[in-house]
């Protein structure tokens, strides 16, 4: 390991992320009584323009006074280069008590506009003598936000989670699809050519490595890697599909922009109970191992070593966290 101990943000479960517009208050409730691990009320992108002050009142309103139990609470802010920013951290940060546990900053481009909402954040928290520390989750949906997410993800000590926007990204680089995540016919690759046989094609993840980039970025800097929205909530394999994907490159948890979306990232992100108990076994193996004086064996034809052991640990933490929350 690195002479560098990277510090891990707060321990939250992030496997389902519920987003709800801040102007349709009748989904509040539903939202608190769900099975997401984070709500996030929003007052950006899924409230329109007009609706945005009395949406502002509506999230402050359920912050108050809804029982939002065990749930991690979050409010997504509108962006830096809106007019509506400003008010929505000032009033959000001295209007509400102390249940609100992070705020939402979409379409981050450089570190400097972190510093911008922790410079507001810790001044309201002081003025008003808040005593929970608010923290950072912050969504990557531009190139310019790609470019700079090393610097991004360690811009402030408030920093949790970083979040791929699919959307915002696929249009700010001209991406050639309308789509809001899942894969893309056009990004295949042919096999080669053999006589007369027709060739297979092979579809590809277009979104590998803005995914990668990112969950890089949030592990380097001790964070929470969450994968964004998928659009088509009918497609319930799609979302699964993409969801492993992102899975598998080392994210813990997926938005759900639909309510029948937050028992499929729970499902994908929680680890099986196969899989714990391999992990179990790894771990005692190797303790028996390092009882013997080994630094590796064998389990089930597979060397495994002390790296192995780092891996089981995770995922039986894992299993450990989600099974403390229910």
């Amino acid at each position: 390991m690195s002479f560098t101990i990277v510090e891990q943000a707060p321990a939250r479960l992030n496997r389902s992320e519920l987003a709800v517009p801040g102007s349709q208050p009748k989904l509040f409730e539903k939202a608190a009584q769900s099975a997401a691990d984070v709500v996030f009320l929003d007052l950006e992108d899924a409230v329109a323009p007009d609706d945005k002050p009395q949406a502002r009142k509506n999230v402050i309103n359920a912050i108050n006074d809804i029982d939002w139990g065990g749930k991690t609470l979050s409010v997504r802010i509108n962006g830096l280069d809106t007019h509506y920013m400003y008010r929505d951290v000032i009033d959000v940060m001295e209007q509400t008590g102390e249940r609100l546990d992070l705020i939402m900053i979409p379409k981050v481009g450089t570190a400097a506009d972190v510093y911008a909402i922790d410079m507001l954040v810790t001044q309201c928290e002081a003025a008003r003598g808040r005593k929970k520390r608010i923290g950072f989750e912050m969504i990557i949906e531009t190139a310019l936000g790609m470019q700079n997410v090393h610097e991004i993800a360690a811009a402030s000590k408030r920093n949790e989670s970083l979040h791929f926007g699919v959307a915002d990204y696929a249009a700010s680089t001209k991406a050639r699809t309308t789509g809001i995540g899942g894969p893309n016919r056009m990004y295949a690759v042919l096999t080669d050519k053999d006589g007369d046989k027709p060739r297979d094609t092979h579809w590809g993840d277009m979104w590998h490595y803005a995914i990668a980039r990112m969950v890089v970025a949030a592990r380097a800097n001790g964070l929470r890697p969450v994968d964004g929205p998928f659009g088509d909530f009918s497609d319930a394999d799609g979302f699964k599909a993409q969801a492993y994907r992102a899975a598998v490159l080392g994210a813990e948890g997926k938005w759900a922009i639909h309510p029948s979306q937050i028992a499929l990232a729970n499902e994908v992100y929680s680890p099986s109970e196969a899989e714990v108990t391999r992990a179990k076994r790894i771990i005692e193996a190797m303790a028996e191992a390092q009882r013997t004086g080994k630094g590796a064996v064998a389990l089930d034809g597979r060397l495994i070593d002390i790296a192995s052991i780092r891996q089981a640990e995770v995922m039986v933490a894992k299993a450990q966290q989600i099974a403390g929350a229910k």
